[in-house]
C-alpha cells in the first residue's frame, strides 16, 4: 500500500474518532468551554507521546508510523479547530472560556505527552 493510502486510511479513521469523541464529550456539558476539543487534543497528545517513546528503541515499520502518527493522530487531534474556537470565544465575549480552552489545551497537552512518554517507558522498559 502506498504511503499516501496509509495516511489517508489513518486520517479517515482519526477524523471519525475525533468527531465521535469530541461530540460525545461536548454534548454532556453546558459550558462555553469546548471540552470535546480539549479532550481529543489531550488524548491525542498522550497517545502520541507513548507512541514516540515506544518507537525510540524498537523497530516500528515506516508504514505503521505514517498510519498512526500522520494519519490517525494527525486527523484525531484538532489544534486547528482549537485555534478557531479560541478566536470565536473571544469574539463572542466569552474571554474566560477562551482562556480555559487556550491554556487547557496547551498545558494539559504538553503534560499528556510527558505522561505518555513516562507511561510507555514504564510499560515497555
Amino acid at each position: 500500500m502506498s504511503r499516501l493510502a496509509v495516511i489517508a486510511l489513518g486520517g479517515a479513521l482519526g477524523a471519525v474518532a475525533r468527531y465521535g469523541l469530541s461530540g460525545w464529550v461536548q454534548h454532556r456539558t453546558t459550558s462555553d468551554v469546548p471540552w470535546g476539543t480539549l479532550s481529543v487534543n489531550v488524548l491525542g497528545c498522550l497517545v502520541l507521546g507513548a507512541l514516540m517513546s515506544y518507537a525510540k528503541d524498537r523497530p516500528v515499520g515506516e508504514e505503521l508510523q505514517f498510519f498512526l502518527r500522520v494519519g490517525l493522530l494527525g486527523a484525531f487531534t484538532t489544534f486547528s479547530t482549537f485555534g478557531y474556537e479560541v478566536v470565536e470565544l473571544f469574539g463572542a465575549g466569552h474571554p474566560r472560556a477562551a482562556l480555559v480552552a487556550l491554556f487547557g489545551n496547551l498545558l494539559l497537552g504538553g503534560l499528556a505527552v510527558l505522561a505518555g512518554d513516562a507511561g510507555a517507558r514504564w510499560a515497555f522498559g
